[in-house]
């Protein structure tokens, strides 16, 4: 089991020993950053987020409970609070040995409890590449909805890659865990 605590400046290290190549930094951040990833380029995203309700963004480090040791990082932005809805964006398991063992997975449903619980939110969307099946397969587990593709969206590599767009509505997240 994992629990969500705020990311901060004593995480920046960590985050940019993980994200380590270009191919990475794409799948986890789009065109969001430019590789490598630097301290000031995590300055600049963590400014837009606190714990105000006034917040922007909640950027997350997943903590392993049973060792404490951080495991991955997920944030909750474009929130809207007039729409009650939000993004999930920035999901990565860290290390390679944590993968396939489902820590995105309850990254994924730890940000949906805080969204629909702590921040009654409606709707909480993502998107994921198209080529990175092992997220879209987390998502899908975590009972998020395929709403459609935005086709050819990002140049990497000479290559267009397309975003599955996704979502979960309150309803489904408490059926859920009814």
């Amino acid at each position: 089991m994992i629990t969500l605590k705020p990311f901060e400046r004593n995480d920046f290290t960590q985050l940019i020993n993980w994200v380590n190549t270009e191919e990475l930094l794409i799948k986890w951040s789009g065109s969001l950053f430019l590789f490598p990833l630097t301290n000031e380029s995590l300055e600049w995203y963590i400014k837009g987020t606190n714990i105000l309700n006034n917040s922007t963004a909640f950027v997350y480090k997943a903590i392993e409970n049973k060792t404490g040791a951080v495991i991955g990082h997920i944030s909750l932005g474009g929130l809207s609070w007039k729409n009650r809805s939000s993004r999930i964006s920035r999901v990565l398991v860290g290390d390679a040995a944590n993968h396939q063992k489902g820590i995105c997975q309850q990254m994924t449903k730890a940000v949906l409890k805080i969204g629909f619980e702590d921040l009654g939110l409606h709707r909480i969307e993502l998107g994921v590449y198209e080529n990175n099946k092992a997220a879209l397969n987390c998502y899908l587990k975590s009972g998020f909805n395929i709403e459609g593709v935005s086709r050819d969206i990002l140049l990497y590599n000479g290559e267009f890659l397309s975003m599955v767009e996704m979502s979960i509505l309150e309803q489904e997240w408490k059926a859920l865990n009814a």
